[in-house]
């Protein structure tokens, strides 16, 4: 994924192998505290550290979603660019997939922003023969946020709907954030949650580097 959207790009961690990599392929790491609960408040302490100040919109993308298109990136800074409190990005999902927890699901009103996200089914047509073409829309791992709403968000207590979904982004909702959603034209590949997403992962990264060299 191309990160030329990004004035200044870090890899925010707590663990010294990661560090490690990273430092060998030249990039920036800052070290944070190994207590987080989130990759958002990972993401809050490193926007409120020395040196990090003066940025007025920060992109949180998570390390499980290594193959996010550029226009997840690109989207979700756009939803905040006009005016929404945090961006994000959503595609298309195959209706084989829809009842898989690990896919989580996001539903948005008429103006793109989100109403609800879960691991459920939603929306449940009762009617499956009805439901239209991309009727489910895939979550996927990244966030922009407007500073304002990043330092808000790491202050408030989990609500119900995030422990019982285990979805921070609805504890934003349930506190009147808007959330803007950017819907992709294809599918995204999966994000990376258990051994055999890692295996995917592991074949779809040695057939791209296969076709560019």
């Amino acid at each position: 994924m191309a990160m030329d959207s990004a004035d200044r790009i870090v890899v925010a961690t707590d663990a010294e192998a990661v560090a490690s990599v990273v430092r060998a392929l030249g990039a920036e790491v800052v070290f944070t505290r190994p207590d987080h609960v989130s990759g958002t408040d990972r993401v809050a302490e490193v926007a409120v550290s020395k040196g990090f100040e003066s940025y007025d919109v920060i992109v949180n993308v998570q390390g499980d979603e290594p193959f996010l298109p550029r226009t997840a990136l690109t989207g979700a800074i756009a939803r905040v660019a006009a005016g929404d409190d945090v961006g994000t990005a959503a595609a298309p999902l195959d209706p084989a997939e829809v009842d898989d927890p690990g896919r989580v699901k996001v539903v948005c009103d008429v103006n793109g922003r989100a109403l609800y996200f879960s691991r459920s089914r939603i929306p449940h047509w009762r009617d499956i023969g009805t439901a239209p073409g991309g009727t489910w829309w895939q979550h996927l791992g990244l966030y922009a946020f407007r500073r304002p709403a990043l330092e808000r968000w790491t202050r408030l207590e989990p609500t119900a709907l995030e422990v019982a979904e285990r979805l921070e982004q609805l504890r934003a909702l349930q506190h009147g954030f808007t959330i803007g959603v950017a819907l992709l034209d294809e599918p995204a590949p999966a994000g990376i949650d258990t051994p055999d997403d890692l295996r995917r992962a592991e074949r779809h990264w040695r057939d791209t580097q296969g076709a560019t060299t």
